[in-house]
C-alpha cells in the first residue's frame, strides 16, 4: 500500500515538473515572439534610411524588404519551435520534407518566384511604370515576390504573376522620355493634300506640350473607299502623352470640319424584307 502511495506521489511530482517545464519553455517562447516581432519591425524599418538600400530605385527596395521579412520572419518561427523542445534535427529534416512538398504542389508560386528575380536583374519595367500585358494595363504599383501589382486609370488593382510576365509580351510606355502621339483620320478623295496636311499641323502649334523638334508630321499612309487615310505624329514627353493625345483627337477633326475639308461617305446598306414575307 505504501509502495503504491509513494508512485503516486513520485507520478504527480514527474507530471509537475513536466507542466512547469513545459509552462516556462511556453512562456519564454512567448517572449522571444514578442522580441523577435519587435526587433524584426526595427530592423526593416532601419533597412529603409541605409545609404545603400536608399541609393537603389524603389523597385529593387521593394523586393528586397520583402525577401528579408519573409527570411527574418521563417528564422523566428524556427528559433521558436526550438525553445518549445522539438529537436533541431527533426526541424529540419520537417522543413525538408516540407519545401519538397511544397516544390511539387507549388511549382507556378516557384516559377512566379523566380520570375520575380528575373524582373529585378533584367529590369523591363520599374514601379511608377505604365505596362501594357495583354488586355491589362496599368502603372506599376509593386513587385512583390511572386505578383507584380498595377493599378488601372479607373483605380482598379490587378495582379499579375511574375512567372507570366516575365514569359510573355510586356509594353512599357514610359521606360523612355519621349512618346508620339498617332492620329489617324479618314480624308474624302479630291481633297487637296497640302491643305489636309497644313490644317493639322496649325492644329498642332496651338499645343504647347507637343514638341518642335523631332517635327511633326503628317503622311498619307492607307487607303479606304472613296478616301485616303492620313496619319498625325507628334512627339511630346511622355508625362503630357495622354493630354497631346487626347487633346489632338478632340481638336483635329474640328478645325478639318471647319476649314470644309470633306470625309469619305459612309456607306449606307439599305435591307430588302421582302425575300422574308415582311
Amino acid at each position: 500500500m505504501q509502495a503504491n502511495v509513494y508512485n503516486i506521489e513520485k507520478l504527480g511530482e514527474t507530471l509537475g515538473d513536466a507542466v512547469t517545464d513545459i509552462g516556462l519553455r511556453i512562456l519564454v517562447a512567448i517572449a522571444i515572439y514578442i522580441v523577435g516581432r519587435f526587433a524584426i519591425s526595427k530592423l526593416l524599418k532601419a533597412m529603409t534610411k541605409l545609404k545603400g538600400i536608399s541609393r537603389v530605385d524603389i523597385t529593387a527596395q521593394t523586393y528586397i524588404f520583402n525577401v528579408t521579412k519573409t527570411v527574418l520572419y521563417v528564422a523566428l518561427a524556427v528559433t521558436i519551435v526550438a525553445e518549445l523542445g522539438v529537436p533541431m534535427s527533426s526541424i529540419i529534416a520537417l522543413l525538408a520534407a516540407l519545401s519538397a512538398t511544397i516544390g511539387l504542389a507549388a511549382q507556378g508560386a516557384l516559377s512566379n518566384f523566380a520570375g520575380g528575380l528575373m524582373l529585378l536583374i533584367f529590369r523591363p519595367f520599374s514601379v511608377g511604370d505604365y505596362i501594357v500585358y495583354g488586355e491589362d494595363q496599368g502603372f506599376v504599383r509593386s513587385i512583390s515576390l511572386v505578383y507584380t501589382i498595377i493599378r488601372t486609370f479607373d483605380n482598379r488593382i490587378i495582379s499579375i504573376p511574375n512567372g507570366a510576365l516575365m514569359n510573355s509580351r510586356v509594353v512599357n510606355t514610359t521606360a523612355e522620355k519621349l512618346r508620339r502621339a498617332d492620329i489617324r483620320i479618314d480624308i474624302a478623295s479630291g481633297e487637296d493634300p497640302e491643305r489636309v496636311r497644313a490644317v493639322m499641323l496649325e492644329t498642332v502649334a496651338g499645343f504647347e506640350e507637343a514638341l518642335r523638334e523631332p517635327e511633326p508630321e503628317v503622311a498619307a499612309t492607307d487607303s479606304v473607299t472613296d478616301g485616303v487615310t492620313y496619319t498625325l505624329r507628334v512627339w511630346t514627353d511622355t508625362s503630357d502623352y495622354w493630354t497631346v493625345l487626347e487633346g489632338l483627337q478632340e481638336k483635329v477633326p474640328a478645325a478639318l470640319d471647319k476649314a470644309g475639308i470633306r470625309r469619305p461617305a459612309v456607306p449606307v446598306r439599305l435591307r430588302d424584307n421582302s425575300k422574308n414575307g415582311d
